[in-house]
């Protein structure tokens, strides 16, 4: 059993994984980077709405897989600290279980596009637990 606690889950959209296996890989990649609980919430969308959150605050005008919003980030909060938002496209992933990790460890605070690999590394550690 993992010893973090997604709390207030919240599962968008019907493309992805079940809620319970969302919160399952949720908790591993969070764990995995020492947290211990939080609210994640978790959207499944069609290209053109990723697409216009990639060019809103990437400036990026094309689709992607993943996305992820971090909220609380390291501040203190009244409640179960509020992690942030993934955002996911199905017809641009080819494995969601994976974009769910992804975006989970953005959310902890480790970004692939400024580390020097250990981002992915985890990741790739994650998903070979996974399967």
């Amino acid at each position: 059993m993992l010893d973090v606690e997604v709390i207030g889950l919240d599962v968008l959209g019907s493309e992805g994984p079940t809620a319970v296996e969302v919160e399952e890989l949720c908790a591993l990649a969070l764990s995995s980077a020492g947290i211990e609980q939080g609210h994640v919430a978790v959207e499944f969308v069609d290209e053109e709405r990723i697409r216009l959150l990639n060019d809103e605050y990437r400036r990026l005008d094309e689709p992607t897989d993943v996305l992820s919003f971090g909220v609380d980030e390291d501040g203190a909060s009244a409640g179960a600290r509020e992690l942030g938002d993934i955002v996911i496209c199905p017809t641009r992933t080819e494995d969601l279980r994976e974009a769910v990790v992804h975006g989970a460890l953005h959310l902890s605070g480790m970004d692939h596009e400024t580390d020097e690999g250990e981002m992915l590394a985890l990741q790739a550690e994650l998903m070979r637990w996974l399967n």
